[in-house]
């Protein structure tokens, strides 16, 4: 088996924008986005750790890294799955997330998941 087959993890992303909690007229904008992180790979896989490069419609970018995800490192067995929900602040309507977690196979095996970049918007921000 290659190593694709044995560590592949694919990555799904929902976004949603929290009006409640954004503050147009002080530049605050905030999104929530759920995560799915599918084992697809032949051996379980523990998340260590995560980087985001979060991208506002200025092109200011806020370079995020730290342990696991919402306080945790989940082991996802092959053909499961981890969801998780978090947020962003923006100080624009509009504005891009991508990044990569670090994963580690029970053989010991490092390895990175990328997660392609997905775009944060406010309803009715883009024609």
């Amino acid at each position: 088996m290659s190593n694709a087959a044995t560590y592949a993890i694919a990555v799904s992303v929902q976004t949603r924008y929290l009006r409640e909690q954004s503050d147009p007229a002080a530049q605050r904008f905030a999104f929530a986005y759920t995560i799915t992180i599918a084992n697809q790979g032949s051996l379980p896989a523990q998340l260590l750790s995560r980087h985001w490069l979060i991208t506002d419609g200025n092109n200011k970018v806020q370079d995020v890294q730290g342990p696991g995800v919402v306080g945790e490192q989940p082991v996802i067995a092959p053909g499961a799955s981890h969801t998780y929900t978090s947020g962003c602040l923006l100080d624009t309507p509009v504005g891009t997330m991508e990044g990569s977690y670090d994963m580690r196979a029970s053989d010991g095996h490092a390895f990175s998941a990328s997660i392609e970049r997905f775009r944060l918007a406010k309803p009715n921000a883009l024609n």
